[in-house]
């Protein structure tokens, strides 16, 4: 029996527990799956070190369609559950209205975003642009086609958000470079689809496309392995994706999503609540992965490039305009 058909049987099932689970977190992943090698799996990779380092015991549940999401946090509040943390943008609105009725229990959510946070509510986001245009140089500096690719996920702000940022920073290196771009869908199945990311992946290949950045959660694997086969470079997202094609995955376009969910389960009860904490470079909340898979293909003058541009960005002298500012982008027409 999976954890979902135990937690979501009956609310008598996860009160047996409460006692025991009283103040231990919970998490709730996005749809996509716990073990998608992205987003949803470095959530659990910080819930996971923080119980190594701690010995301490959480909850999770992968949730199988959108109509589970306020049942999933109902349950783990009425269990006695706290922090109760959530993954991706689509479960923030419901969590502001449950957290309503729970004011004892903290909640957190991971890349949403709320107007008005409630007391009892942590949102972390990320700037998500200036990670992705640091993977754009290096894109573009690895790319001899001067063609590169991006794939998204489902075709929401958030992910052109990267893609804004990966066509400034491609554009930043070559002004004349040429970005192919796609979304995967516009639906939550589009983050787990990775026969549509190979499909995409050819396409943009066909189009002369030799480096593609995918951010799209699970249909990524697809373009990575794509990307692998057609002998061509692929960057991976959220997760270090470097392991999954050596010598393929030029870069990872890391995003913090494991820390963030190890800072609110360490946190515990007394986390800090009733805001907004957004992490960028500065924060070391994105970057981009180097490590015994893919150091070869980096050279010593893409690193100090990349290094450079990173070191400017924090302090203001280079601006990544952000998709959000006006539901636009300079450098790309999705």
């Amino acid at each position: 029996m999976t954890f979902m058909q135990k937690t979501l049987g009956t609310v008598a099932a996860l009160a047996l527990s409460a006692g025991a689970a009283l103040a231990d977190p919970a998490l709730i992943y996005d749809l996509g799956g716990k073990f998608d090698k992205s987003f949803n799996e470095a959530a659990y990779n910080g819930a996971q070190r923080w119980a190594d380092e701690t010995g301490g015991s959480y909850r999770d549940i992968e949730i199988q369609s959108e109509a589970q999401r306020e049942q999933a946090l109902r349950r783990f509040a009425e269990a006695g559950f706290n922090p109760v943390v959530t993954t991706g943008f689509a479960i923030a609105d419901i969590m502001g209205k449950v957290a309503a009725d729970y004011p004892d229990t903290k909640f957190v959510n991971v890349d949403g975003f709320l107007p008005e946070v409630p007391d009892n509510v942590l949102i972390t986001t990320f700037q998500e642009h200036q990670g992705s245009y640091l993977v754009g140089m290096l894109a573009a500096m690895a790319s001899e086609t001067d063609t590169v690719g991006f794939i998204g996920g489902m075709d929401i702000p958030l992910i052109r958000h990267f893609g804004c940022g990966f066509a400034q920073g491609a554009k930043a290196v070559n002004p004349d470079i040429k970005i192919v771009a796609n979304m995967t869908g516009t639906t939550p199945a589009a983050w787990n689809d990775p026969v549509k990311g190979s499909e995409l992946a050819k396409a943009q290949i066909s189009q002369g496309a030799d480096v593609i950045y995918a951010a799209a959660g699970g249909t990524g694997v697809g373009v990575l392995q794509t990307a692998a086969d057609e002998g061509i470079y692929s960057i991976g997202v959220d997760s270090n994706q470097n392991h999954l094609h050596p010598g393929s995955v030029l870069t990872s376009m890391l995003k913090r999503v494991d820390v963030a969910v190890y800072d609110a389960m360490s946190a515990g009860e007394g986390l800090e609540t009733g805001k907004t904490v957004t992490l960028g470079l500065a924060e070391e909340g994105v970057g981009y992965a180097v490590d015994e898979n893919n150091e070869s293909l980096i050279t010593e003058e893409m690193a100090a490039a990349a290094e450079e541009a990173k070191q400017k960005i924090i302090d203001g002298e280079i601006e990544v305009v952000s998709y959000y500012a006006n539901d636009s982008c300079p450098a790309l027409q999705f």
